[in-house]
């Protein structure tokens, strides 16, 4: 099997307008998220930032790519409208899409999934507990039963999401409420996970659990064909058909 093909997306902007997120992660989120895929697997990664040309998702990127991981939070309104169709049309031929934590009001995800991505939320520096619900499940893999993190910002429910494909991981939080943190779905030919944690205040992705499970997810996400599904294929009959020359309007 050839190498995974992986392109990290984030805004790249709240570790450089502030001092703090600068502090949890110097080199940026997307670099945190590519070493744990480093960490894990066997395979070619790449980032790309908010900043660059067509956001660094050029066609040949995509093109070149297993599996998107996205990660944005203060800038959704600025990711152009045409990269957005590109991902989603990338991903309705094959590519794979990890979208992470605040990425579930991203122009990305909503457009991918159909709904708003809409839940509770609030920062209180609360514990989130996540409950594996699913052991044999490939994207949890080596992961426990449950984990705990310190810190981080609390989703509740409910999450505006279409009912996952798969429901793999609960979260529960200090302040009671509860999640569902770890998700799946099929789009087109395209895999698509969602995974919660990840609030760019708190160190959530030098976890050596969150990074297991990123690395789990790519690789249960990545490309395993490549369709093109822009327009409809016009093809010839395999058997005799009497009007098979014939115009038809449609």
């Amino acid at each position: 099997m050839s190498r995974v093909r992986i392109t990290v997306w984030n805004e790249y902007l709240h570790e450089i307008e502030n001092e703090l997120v600068r502090a949890v992660y110097p080199d940026g989120i997307h670099a945190e998220v590519a070493s744990a895929l480093e960490e894990h697997l066997d395979a070619e990664v790449r980032t790309a930032t908010l900043r660059q040309p067509q956001h660094g998702l050029t066609p040949e990127v995509l093109d070149d790519t297993d599996v998107l991981f996205w990660w944005g939070h203060k800038a959704h309104a600025e990711v152009a409208d045409d990269v957005v169709e590109r991902v989603h049309a990338a991903v309705l031929s094959g590519m794979g899409l990890v979208v992470l934590h605040s990425g579930h009001v991203s122009k990305v995800f909503k457009r991918v999934l159909g709904t708003s991505g809409w839940l509770r939320w609030r920062e209180a520096d609360e514990k989130e507990r996540l409950w594996n619900l699913q052991p044999s499940h490939p994207i949890l893999e080596g992961v426990p039963d449950h984990f705990e993190l310190e810190q981080e910002e609390m989703y509740g429910e409910r999450f505006d999401v279409p009912e996952p494909d798969e429901l793999l991981m609960l979260s529960w939080f200090q302040g009671g409420e509860v999640f569902r943190s770890l998700c799946t779905w099929r789009r087109g030919h395209g895999r698509v996970v969602y995974f919660r944690p990840g609030h760019e205040a708190y160190p959530t992705y030098r976890h050596p659990h969150v990074r297991r499970i990123l690395a789990n997810a790519a690789a249960y996400a990545a490309r395993r064909v490549s369709v093109d599904v822009r327009k409809p294929i016009q093809v010839a009959a395999l058997e005799p058909v009497p009007n098979a020359g014939k115009e038809h309007i449609g």
